[in-house]
């Protein structure tokens, strides 16, 4: 249906806010913009040449999914570090992906190896055809995770699992710059995937439970030098808000 210039100015706002929360989130995401950021409604308006309507209403949904916190009369703030928080949406995803591998555990041989095929083909791999660049990886790493829930066949389950994802993906990214990490994402994910394709659910269990477990204990070791060094360069049109970095950006010590 062709939409009237009514309906396409109507849409008009609208994405503009969707696109300037997606590249906020990436920016968050990439370390552009790092926990503890403060920045100003025009400020962004300004270096993303739009006008402050839409990007209130990015910035409100990214606050309200808690990326962002607001302050009255101060502006915005990346939300600091909070390994509770961080603790807690780790023990969610646990318990999502450990119900996951055990639904895969009972399905039929045939139908689970077809099913699995595709992550096989990714991690089950010689060591010179691994990937070197983290960021991709870390990518790739969340979609493995996400693609168990996936094939676990609750489209509810698979949606909390993917909103989880994305809130502790600045700190699942962070763990990949630790290049032992890097072997063992590998060799872990193919114990995993091999323990569901013999359908030994205990043992896929353990083997996810630890893999995550590991990820989770890293967090701790995170320090504001490591998150400065993971800073990516802003491009002209991305650049990081020169305000930044008005309030230390971990609540808990590290």
């Amino acid at each position: 249906m062709q939409l009237t210039g009514a309906s396409r100015r109507q849409q008009r706002p609208a994405n503009l806010a969707e696109h300037i929360y997606a590249r906020l989130k990436d920016d968050i995401g990439q370390f552009r913009l790092l926990p503890g950021d403060r920045f100003s409604e025009g400020e962004i308006a300004t270096r993303m040449a739009v006008s402050r309507t839409p990007v209130r209403q990015a910035l409100d949904r990214l606050a309200r999914e808690g990326y962002l916190e607001v302050y009255f009369r101060s502006g915005w703030q990346v939300r600091p570090f909070d390994f509770e928080r961080f603790e807690e949406l780790y023990e969610v995803r646990v318990t999502l992906e450990m119900e996951a591998v055990r639904r895969l555990c009972e399905r039929p041989a045939n139908v689970l190896h077809a099913a699995l095929e595709s992550l096989m083909r990714t991690w089950i791999v010689h060591e010179e055809e691994r990937l070197s660049d983290e960021a991709a990886l870390s990518q790739l790493d969340e979609q493995f995770h996400c693609h168990l829930l996936e094939l676990a066949g609750n489209r509810e389950m698979a949606r909390i699992h993917r909103e989880t994802s994305e809130k502790i993906r600045i700190i699942r990214r962070l763990d990949f710059t630790q290049g032992e990490r890097v072997a063992a994402t590998y060799e872990e994910h193919a114990e995993i995937l091999r323990a569901i394709l013999a359908r030994r659910r205990d043992e896929a269990q353990q083997l996810l439970r630890n893999h995550i477990e590991a990820s989770k204990a890293a967090v701790r070791t995170i320090t504001l030098h490591m998150l400065h060094n993971a800073r990516r360069p802003a491009t002209p049109r991305q650049e990081v808000p020169s305000s930044t970095m008005e309030q230390p950006p971990c609540k808990d010590a590290v």
